[in-house]
Formats: C-alpha cells, structure tokens, sequence
C-alpha cells in the first residue's frame, strides 16, 4: 500500500438525541437507532457518518447500519475524520499491545509460548464491528454486521500492511454476523471461511496456549475457530485440578475440549467432556493426542448437557470438578428473565452432580447478564446446597480489552465456587 491513505465513504450527517450525546462522549461506542433525530434516512450500510448534536455540534463519527438497532458504531469524538490515517492508527496501536503481551515463540521461556490470540478486538479496541484473531501464521477477520462489511474496502488493506511484518501469511473472513455465535457445537459450519489474502488457509492448524499444543478447526469452527477468550480461564481450571488433587473431571458444552485437556495435563484420571456434536469431540481428541494425552483414557459423550446431568443424578455420579461453559442464554435484552432462570436450572443440575469438597467453575458469555445477575444464579436457593462459596469471578484475558463505558463489552463471567 502506498504512503496515501484511503478516505472512508463520503460523510453524512446524523442528528443525535441528548442521551446519546451523553453516551458518545462518554466513550460508549453504540448509537441506537431509537437515539437517531434526524439524517439516517438514505444511508447505507457501511457509510461514514457525522454524528451532530441538535444544535450542529460535532460529536463524532462512526460507520453506519441502519437496518441494526445498533444503527452507528463509533470510531470517534469531536471533529475526527474517519479515514485511513485514522484506521492505521488505531491497528497499529492494536498490534503493538499485543506485542508486548504475547512475546514471539523463540523469546518465550521454554514451554510458555502462546501462539493463538486477539489481535484486534473491535469496540475494546476502539475499531468497532472489526475482530482479527491470530492462529500462528494465520489471522481470521470476523465482521459484526452489514456495516463493517461495507467499511471492510477500507480496513483490510490498511490491516494487511501490518500484519505481514508480524509473521502472519494469511489473511481469512469469517462471514458478516450480528453477534456472537453461541458456544455450543451444533451450530458449527454454519459460519464459512473466505480466503482474502496471502497463502491458502489450511483446514486445521495446530497453535499453543501457554506451551499446550491444541487443534483448531479454521473451515468448520464457530466463531473465528476457537473461543480464545476463555484462554486464561483454561490454564486456571488446569492448576485448580492439579492443586486440589482432582481426580474425576465433567466439562458440560465442551466444544473443543479446551478446558478438558487442561484438566487432563493437570493430572485428572478421566475426564468427561460433554457437548451435542460429534464433530466437536473429534477435535478435541486431535488435540489430545498433540498433547501427549491418550483420549481412550477419559469419555466423549455426544449428548444435551441437560439430558446428560438429569441421568448423571440418576444415576448417583459425581466429579471433583464441574465446568460449564454454555451458549448465551441471552441474546437480547428481553431474553434476561427466560435467560437467569435457565442458568438457576443448570446450575442447579450442576451442584447436584458435583462431589463433596469439590470445585464448580460456571460461566456465561452473555452481555445481557452481568456479574451481579450471574451471581445470583449461584446462590444457595439456586444450588441447592449452602456449603459453596465464590472463590473468585474472571473475564476473558487482556487481549480482549472493553471500555470503562461500554459494560456490554464485559460480557464474559467466569465464576470459580467451592
């Protein structure tokens, strides 16, 4: 690419409520269809927009999706221009982040490389509706929606200027999505992968996470392939296994295995891993085996996790360690009461399954449902059991960094109880 930088669309105006003017300088990156006054008729996704005040202030500008209720995504305050000078800047702030919390391969202490992280993590990044993981030498764009589909023309050429020098090879698409895809294998597939730029993507791709070599399905796997964002949450649940001894392991929603291999290397005996698609298990037993573990030795069951834990009770089983990790019971605002009281019930069903002395690590990745909410379906009337405390409450790691003024950005809830 050349010295000169891509201007986005040609702008237009959008008049704002006082609320939402409010929010803009806040930080807060979403504007609301229902806060639009004016201008939004005729504008197409994907348009760079000047958001104004009703007496013509400058508040900032964003690309617009007027068919979202989340109708601009906010890239700037004031009088910014939404250009390419502005994108670089913001991708190259990104990339350096990440450099310094994730050293490369051959610096790294022996063992500790972690080679699959967030490289560009949209709203928390201040590049809204862009997501970019890395997977080795192959980086995975995820877009939120029609507009960010439409501002890609921009994005992508300034993104690929930087992430060559990075070592990565080739660039891949996962499909434009109005959120996030739920953390259950029966969805996957749905999502294809579209090749942009550089190498051929291979089908699968072996990376690390702090030294544990795992497989990713890039063709086939939800969201940009993996869920990276529960990395830290993986390692905890590994030294929560090894720490306390923990024998017997049941990891609900397993997808992928991640949180069963840890188990695994942490020295449980068997492990159980429970997800509703077969295909899902079949990469987590790739894995497995990358990492010296034999997967014969512990139990794949292709199964709803609530069917499971019924017969499980029936049955009288319990494990040391209980992990679930499900799709997001929440989807929209008006899904929050439906939502909290599913997770009471598996929560529930959870506690009965889980041994004396043991721990209960349950998470959710719904912004709808904050940390106070979540809580609440753990407390003792929700288990059924008052002998369990909340040892600690996690998010994702610190490549996926949010907004002071954003809580939709802190969407991920780790609990660990014991």
């Amino acid at each position: 690419m050349s010295g000169r930088h891509e201007r986005g669309p040609r702008e237009r105006e959008i008049v704002v409520a006082r609320a939402a003017v409010d929010s803009i300088q806040r930080g807060h990156p979403w504007v609301w269809r229902s806060a639009i006054t004016k201008g939004i008729d005729g504008v197409a996704a994907g348009d760079v927009v000047r958001l104004v005040a009703g007496d013509g202030a400058r508040i900032g500008v964003g690309i617009a999706e007027p068919a979202s209720p989340i109708a601009v995504r906010v890239w700037a305050t004031g009088e910014a221009e939404l250009d390419g000078r502005l994108v670089e800047g913001r991708i190259a702030r990104a990339l350096t982040l990440r450099a310094a919390l994730f050293a490369s391969a051959a610096s790294e202490p022996e063992g500790k490389a972690t080679s699959a992280y967030r490289l560009l993590h949209g709203e928390g990044d201040r590049t809204p509706g862009f997501v970019v993981d890395r997977y080795g030498p192959v980086a995975v764009l995820r877009l939120d929606g029609d507009g960010a589909s439409g501002f890609a023309k921009v994005l992508v050429p300034v993104l690929w200027k930087h992430l060559e020098p990075a070592g990565i090879r080739t660039l891949v698409q996962r499909g434009v999505g109005g959120g996030p895809q739920p953390r259950s294998g029966a969805s996957a597939g749905e999502t294809k992968s579209v090749h942009l730029l550089g190498e051929p993507m291979p089908d699968t791709i072996e990376v690390t996470e702090h030294g544990v070599p795992f497989v990713v399905d890039l063709a086939r796997g939800q969201k940009t392939g993996a869920f990276l964002d529960q990395r830290e949450n993986r390692r905890r649940v590994g030294e929560i296994v090894q720490r306390r001894g923990a024998k017997r392991v049941l990891n609900l929603f397993s997808y992928a295995g991640g949180f069963s291999l840890r188990a695994a290397l942490g020295g449980a005996e068997k492990v159980t891993s429970v997800d509703i698609a077969a295909g899902a298990h079949a990469t987590a037993q790739a894995s497995f085996r990358r990492a010296g573990v034999d997967p014969r030795a512990h139990e794949f069951v292709t199964a709803d996790a609530f069917a499971f834990l019924a017969e499980a009770k029936r049955a009288e089983k319990t494990w040391d360690v209980v992990v679930s990790d499900p799709p997001s019971f929440a989807p929209s605002e008006k899904a929050l009461a439906r939502a909290t009281q599913a997770y009471r019930a598996l929560h529930r069903a959870c506690a009965e399954v889980l041994a004396p002395g043991g721990v209960f690590c349950a998470a959710s990745c719904s912004s709808h449902v904050d940390a106070v909410t979540f809580a609440a379906t753990l407390d003792d009337a929700a288990l059924g059991r008052g002998d369990l405390r909340l040892l600690s409450m996690h998010g994702p790691g610190e490549d996926h960094p949010t907004l002071p003024a954003w809580p939709e950005g802190r969407y991920l809830k780790f609990a660990v109880m014991a």
